[in-house]
């Protein structure tokens, strides 16, 4: 398979998706200003992913790291209720990177802790 290469400037874009957008919106002490920023940076950074996984099974030629980073980061987006039907290679992308069980299994255990921090966090 040979690599699509994408602009310095598009793939510096993508890989701020995590920084520019979710840090924000993840923040509950963000400004509503740096959270209208992130919004407005949303779009653009998911097209260039969509374009860059549009006829891709992963983000290289291989399930990688990289895939496993990503997977988190849009697991992100589903905790704050974005849409990705705009971007079917993201969302089918996001779907089968859910499939593979040692993702599965990654997110199950993430999400017991996460659950356990919540019950110590209610309780204290």
């Amino acid at each position: 398979m040979q690599h699509r290469r994408s602009e310095p400037s598009q793939r510096r874009r993508a890989s701020e998706l995590h920084k520019v957008v979710f840090i924000p919106l993840l923040d509950p002490k963000a400004p509503e200003g740096a959270k209208a920023y992130a919004r407005e940076k949303t779009t653009p950074r998911l097209a260039c992913l969509e374009a860059h996984l549009e006829g891709r099974e992963y983000l290289l030629d291989c399930f990688t790291v990289a895939d496993a980073y990503l997977a988190a980061v849009l697991n992100w987006a589903m905790h704050l209720k974005m849409d990705l039907t705009p971007y079917p290679a993201v969302a089918g992308y996001y779907k089968r990177l859910h499939a593979r069980p040692s993702v599965a299994r990654a997110f199950a255990e993430e999400m017991a802790l996460y659950r356990e921090e919540q019950a110590r966090r209610n309780a204290a």
